[in-house]
């Protein structure tokens, strides 16, 4: 088996991280799928895809919320809780090969940790911007950003809008603020180990004061 691996929600500021993998038999055998970097497709595309690829192939998905990304960054860097997380997808699948998107600057080294992280023989293939350049990591990437959009769909239903929950987006940072404004805490949804909700956490609270 080959399989691609790649994660949505790492640099966002609420709601989980999604790792997924995908496994096939060949390349070939996605070759028919308009596939590319999920941050491209529309959200109906890759809903799309996303019913096509669980009912073709074979899937593994690992999530991590808030609170065990904050637990994580106590303990690990990001790049080395993402690694983990990669392998963890990877184990579920037990491929020859692993295509996956690179989490550090030095591309090798970031497959060698995740190579190390395995318990079986692996070979892994670690790339920048590895979801533009093979359609097997595209494909995980649709699975992980799926999975993740429906997680902050979810958790609308219980806050209200919440944006995309990426530091860069001003929705996501007046929800923050709302929040935290009311409640004297940041919420359970966000990642309080980033530097955004502490900074959030003490202009907020100056200014109530």
């Amino acid at each position: 088996m080959i399989c691609g691996v790649d994660e949505a929600g790492k640099g966002s500021v609420l709601g989980p991280m999604v790792v997924a993998a995908i496994g096939c038999r060949e390349i070939e055998d996605l070759a028919a799928l308009p596939i590319r970097d999920s941050k491209v497709l529309r959200p109906k595309q890759r809903e799309a895809l996303y019913e096509v690829l669980f009912r073709d192939f074979s899937i593994a998905i690992v999530t991590i919320d808030a609170a065990g990304i904050d637990d994580a960054r106590s303990r690990m860097s990001m790049n080395t809780c993402v690694a983990e997380l990669h392998a963890e997808a990877i184990r579920g699948l037990q491929p020859e090969y692993a295509y996956v998107d690179a989490c550090d600057v030095n591309a090798e080294r970031y497959g060698r940790t995740v190579a190390g992280l395995l318990d079986f023989p692996c070979e892994i293939v670690a790339e920048h911007h590895a979801d533009a350049r093979h359609k097997i990591v595209g494909a995980a990437s649709v699975v992980a950003k799926v999975t993740r959009d429906r997680a902050i769909r979810e958790l609308e239903g219980q806050y209200g809008t919440l944006g995309s929950g990426y530091p860069s987006d001003p929705v996501t940072i007046e929800f923050l603020r709302g929040y935290i404004r009311s409640h004297g805490s940041p919420p359970p949804c966000a990642r309080r180990s980033w530097k955004t909700v502490t900074n959030l956490c003490q202009t907020t609270m100056q200014d109530f004061a």
